[in-house]
């Protein structure tokens, strides 16, 4: 594909169609969410609109004063790559529709979710983006009443406020303590943030005690430090459930990769070889896992795919397409050096 050459013209939407050898209708349609375009085309789309900076012409909307171009996103935290990186998936989709996004950290705050939601109602977003599932009552009744199209992102919901892309948090939780159990492993321990901080960690933490309890063995030793600095609160959590050389959890679950950096880091300076003397988890599979000398086992979470389907899936229904309610994308893991391995098949 050839790449334009910058005139300082005002791109169109027929030097689109051009780039992609589609008709103009066919940029329209996929630009706005409109069934008929398949999704390798329209993802092709959207990346030319974006290398080509073209911007819609947004007059006849804004003339009619439904609602702005704005769309606003509530995210816990942006500390944690986990949502710079989804925010990295939308942001094309949402530009190349000729939305302008706006951006919020909550804390993982409910009541300030909520007055986030209450400031930005006055402005007519065209939609929202929030984060999870668990929200305050108020939330929804504010949503679902103003008709404001509403993306609930990273965690599946089968009864969403509108429409939602995620994956299931308490099935990640079971399938890694699943597969940490058929490894060999009977004396969990978890380490995370404050209980109730996080309501998604919270969840996969459920899944990984349902999976030790069906399974006959006991209890999941919890360590909870901290809300806010990931590294210090895996390090302290690593410290307080391995000093005690008698009852040494085998495998410990962390909230993050983040905690499991840190739980190295203290693993180390209690002289304990890992995964020889006690196995680590991490969960979501940085980047920077693929330049460590020892890999952590994490679990791989679709995170900018997350973003990019859940912006296209919320231009569809800022259009009034028909979309998926509820996207539920896989989160799979992977075998680092940081546990045991399974058996390669013979």
């Amino acid at each position: 594909m050839k790449r334009r050459q910058r005139t300082g013209k005002t791109v169109k939407i027929d030097d689109v169609a051009r780039e992609a050898n589609v008709s103009i209708m066919t940029v329209s349609r996929a630009l706005r969410g409109v069934e008929g375009v398949s999704e390798g085309k329209r993802a092709e789309i959207f990346d030319i609109a974006e290398r080509l900076r073209y911007q819609p012409n947004l007059n006849a909307r804004s003339l009619v004063g439904v609602q702005s171009s704005l769309v606003g996103i509530s995210f816990p935290t942006l500390f944690n790559d986990v949502f710079a990186e989804m925010l990295d998936g939308m942001r094309p989709a949402l530009e190349s529709a000729g939305l302008t996004t706006i951006v919020t950290t909550t804390e993982y705050d409910r009541e300030r979710e909520l007055n986030w939601v209450n400031t930005v109602r006055p402005w007519r977003p065209a939609a929202l983006v929030l984060t999870g599932t668990d929200h305050d009552d108020k939330v929804r009744r504010i949503l679902r009443r103003d008709l404001i199209p509403t993306l609930e992102t990273w965690e599946y919901n089968d009864d969403p406020i509108d429409i939602s892309v995620g994956i299931d948090h308490v099935e990640a939780g079971r399938q890694v303590a699943k597969e940490m159990i058929a490894l060999g492993y009977r004396k969990p321990a978890y380490v995370g943030f404050e209980p109730g901080h996080d309501l998604r960690a919270e969840k996969r933490l459920l899944g990984i005690r349902t999976a030790f309890s069906d399974a006959g063995f006991g209890e999941v030793r919890t360590a909870r430090h901290g809300t806010g600095d990931g590294y210090r609160s895996g390090y302290d959590g690593l410290m307080s459930v391995a000093r005690d050389t008698q009852d040494r959890p085998d495998i410990v679950f962390f909230l993050s990769d983040h905690f499991a950096f840190a739980g190295l880091v203290a693993c180390e300076e209690l002289g304990l070889s890992v995964p020889e003397d006690i196995g680590i988890v991490g969960f979501n599979n940085l980047s920077i896992n693929g330049v460590l000398s020892k890999k952590l086992t994490t679990v791989i979470t679709p995170r900018r795919e997350m973003g990019a389907r859940g912006a296209r899936n919320l231009i569809a229904r800022i259009n009034g397409i028909k979309t998926d309610l509820s996207l539920r994308l896989p989160a799979k893991i992977v075998f680092g050096d940081t546990t045991r391995r399974p058996l390669k098949a013979d």
